[in-house]
């Protein structure tokens, strides 16, 4: 079985994130969704809401599993028997800062990063842009999946 785990912030969850988890499934028998915290960041959701989210995006996706952790995302890893990690890359600069990222883990653990590009029509959907505009109410339905409700 080729299981692997998606982290996160899903700070909210976007249908950029939802394109490179379906892809995810086409190759992967059990793909573990990690909502994760990152102490750079502030999050506009508590990682309570954020897990909901996408549980709700992936309510009857048997193949889905979703969990929150703190620390290493390797540690996250290990302790879920998973080889391999996917991330999604939406632009060059988001290559050169997840390689690093990719490099390091494979080096302390023998995990594995697999890289899945955008779809075009989602290239430049990001959570931040979602926050921005839901501060400022935008329309901001048209970047989330339908079953993310505030």
């Amino acid at each position: 079985m080729k299981k692997a785990v998606f982290p996160g912030s899903f700070d909210p969850i976007t249908i950029g994130h939802v394109d490179i988890i379906k892809r995810g499934m086409k190759v992967f028998d059990e793909i573990i969704i990690a909502v994760g915290n990152n102490t750079d960041k502030k999050y506009m959701f508590p990682k309570e809401k954020r897990v909901e989210f996408v549980k709700n995006t992936f309510i009857n996706c048997d193949i889905i599993k979703i969990e929150s952790y703190y620390g290493l995302t390797v540690d996250f890893c290990k302790k879920n028997n998973t080889e391999f990690m996917i991330r999604g890359l939406r632009n060059p600069a988001d290559f050169e800062f997840e390689k690093s990222i990719a490099l390091t883990n494979r080096k302390m653990t023998g995990i594995e990063t697999i890289f899945f590009l955008t779809s075009p029509e989602n290239s430049f959907i990001s959570s931040s842009i979602v926050r921005d505009l839901i501060r400022n109410n935008g329309d901001y339905k048209l970047f989330i999946p339908k079953g993310v409700t505030f």
